[in-house]
């Protein structure tokens, strides 16, 4: 077993520079400083008390660095998993009570359990059935409900517990006269500082700046006694151990949402991590290490209090433009928050609720993809009301079953497009040996005795109707001059049994009718799969050709230096 390969570190940590140490040291303190805030904010996200995001960005954080394969990748507590957490364990238990974060604790063994597994046997590619729509119409009103969930702090307002927009909304129009001015007003002076810092540079932390700024103001005026609400008391020390709760009727109640948490978190992951190694050419991400990695991750943060992590977008982006060149800035951001746990954490007792509700919102915000629909209403109108069927159904129906609604949708179409490919009748490009679709090319010549049909797409069970009605409508439209059809068989990958059967009765349907079937451009393993079917055999290799002008000149009794018949090639050639 090839050891860097389960550890990737070990690589990076041979051939470690001194000159690295300056780019990741950087990287890893403006990430850190970047985390403390957020890990706070996205814990509440979770229902969670919000020294469990900063527990959540300790031991993961080393056990990526060392496993993963990305060397920018900054995993810890994201928005989406945490209000994933929140809608999956939300019904279970009251949030912040010892069973709701026990329940937290637990999500994240098995979230990590699915992906260690998914990664071991090699399974990553199963995030493909999400489609890119799919994901961005879902991402986009997650993101809506996670921002609209901290209208409760922005506002000053005791909203109850949603994860329906319009339920958010209406509550908040109903009660806007209960509106605590001073804490909006902290909470719009947040987002307005955030916001402007990033315009000014990214790779300053802005968070940190409207954290600093939040609890000066609370100090420095004594909201609390105008009843603007604070964190308070934040623990202070390291998490301890405890075994999460492994009692079957939690596993169950847990196992859809920690299934779907692995799934929606992988993509994240995988897509940033992807995303920035294109601009690095020292090292390859590996979608199954990435899946071991995260899945041990969050298998060892359960045993330390954490809750379900993942790759971020945003403080990814921020560590590669901070300079960090490999997993040691991911453990130094670790490190900087065990400082903080041990001896920052009293710093926080005046830190407003409204900050971090203004840190999750221009977060959150930037996730919605209003581009992406923009482009695909006038590129994919199909891929564009996917979108928006998942959009609606994720505000609408919530989080989960947006997910699951996204999953079917995609599975849907890939089935439909494979039911109903598309299709080609071929003619002749003039005076060349080309043959293109007749629908496409105005000169192409067409011939009432000959047919030339062309199937793009993988011939099986599901789609063999679809291909014989096609054909038997072509061979209609040339009526009675028609003589002989001609297969092309050119963008057909596989043929199943189902396939194999439909072929056998083409041919002889049409050889009743007198009319010849002929083959070209049989790629190998089809040809494999009709040969164990003993399809050859009732076709003939004399009827089969490798292109279509060779078919053609057959038809015509002439042999070009070229025409030759697939039975004077050797049937062990792959083509």
């Amino acid at each position: 077993m090839n050891l860097k390969a389960f550890v990737p570190a070990l690589d990076w940590l041979a051939n470690y520079k001194k000159e690295h140490f300056k780019g990741d040291l950087s990287a890893g303190l403006t990430v850190g400083v970047m985390l403390i805030p957020q890990g706070m904010a996205y814990a509440m996200i979770a229902g969670l008390p919000p020294i469990y995001g900063l527990y959540a960005s300790t031991l993961p954080l080393i056990i990526y660095a060392l496993l993963g394969t990305s060397r920018q990748l900054a995993v810890g507590p994201v928005a989406m998993v945490s209000l994933l957490t929140a809608a999956g364990i939300g019904t279970m238990a009251t949030g912040g009570t010892a069973t709701y974060i026990a329940l937290a604790i637990t999500l994240a063994f098995l979230v990590g359990l699915i992906q260690f597994l998914l990664g071991v046997f090699r399974l990553g590619f199963l995030v493909n059935f999400l489609s890119h729509p799919v994901i961005s119409g879902f991402t986009s009103a997650a993101a809506l409900i996670i921002g609209l969930s901290q209208l409760k702090h922005l506002l000053g307002i005791d909203l109850g517990r949603s994860h329906h927009v319009h339920e958010i909304l209406l509550e908040a129009f109903e009660r806007i006269g209960e509106l605590n001015w001073a804490t909006f007003a902290i909470g719009i002076g947040g987002i307005i500082l955030i916001n402007g810092i990033k315009k000014i540079n990214k790779a300053i932390p802005g968070s940190l700046l409207a954290v600093v700024f939040g609890i000066l103001v609370v100090m420095g005026f004594g909201l609390t006694e105008q009843g603007v609400k604070i964190v308070g008391e934040v623990p202070q020390g390291l998490p301890f151990f405890a075994m999460p709760d492994f009692s079957m009727a939690t596993i169950k109640a847990l196992l859809p949402v920690a299934l779907a948490i692995s799934l929606v978190s992988f993509m994240e992951s995988i897509a940033v991590a992807k995303a920035i190694q294109a601009k690095h050419k020292d090292y390859k991400v590996v979608p199954n290490q990435e899946l071991i990695a995260l899945g041990l991750a969050n298998i060892g943060g359960s045993f330390l209090q954490s809750y379900p992590v993942t790759g971020g977008f945003s403080r990814t982006a921020v560590n590669d433009e901070a300079g960090a060149k490999t997993g040691m800035a991911t453990i130094i951001s670790a490190g900087l928050i065990v400082l903080t746990l041990l001896f920052l954490t009293p710093l926080f007792y005046f830190l407003p609720n409204a900050i971090l509700a203004s840190i999750i919102m221009v977060a959150v915000f930037g996730l919605i993809d209003i581009k992406e629909a923009r482009h695909l209403w006038s590129a994919n109108r199909s891929d564009f009301w996917m979108l928006v069927a998942t959009f609606i159904a994720t505000l609408t129906l919530g989080i989960e079953q947006g997910i699951g609604i996204g999953v079917v949708l995609s599975l849907a179409m890939i089935i439909f497009r494979t039911t109903r490919p598309h299709i080609a009748e071929l003619g002749k490009v003039p005076g060349t040996h080309f043959y293109r679709n007749v629908n496409r090319f105005e000169q192409v010549e067409e011939r009432k005795d000959l047919l030339i049909f062309r199937f793009d797409a993988q011939l099986y069970f599901a789609n063999t109707s679809f291909f014989r009605d096609s054909l038997e409508e072509l061979v209609t439209e040339k009526g009675t001059a028609l003589k002989t059809i001609i297969l092309c068989f050119n963008s057909i990958n596989n043929i199943d049994s189902s396939a194999a059967h439909a072929i056998e009765e083409i041919v002889e349907d049409y050889k009743s009718n007198h009319i010849k079937v002929i083959f070209t451009g049989v790629r190998g393993p089809v040809r494999d799969a009709m040969e164990r079917a003993h399809l050859m055999e009732k076709i003939g290799t004399k009827n089969c050709f490798m292109g279509i002008q060779e078919a053609v000149d057959f038809i015509h009794g002439e042999e070009s230096k070229n025409g030759k018949t697939l039975d004077e090639y050797t049937l062990q050639t792959n083509t």
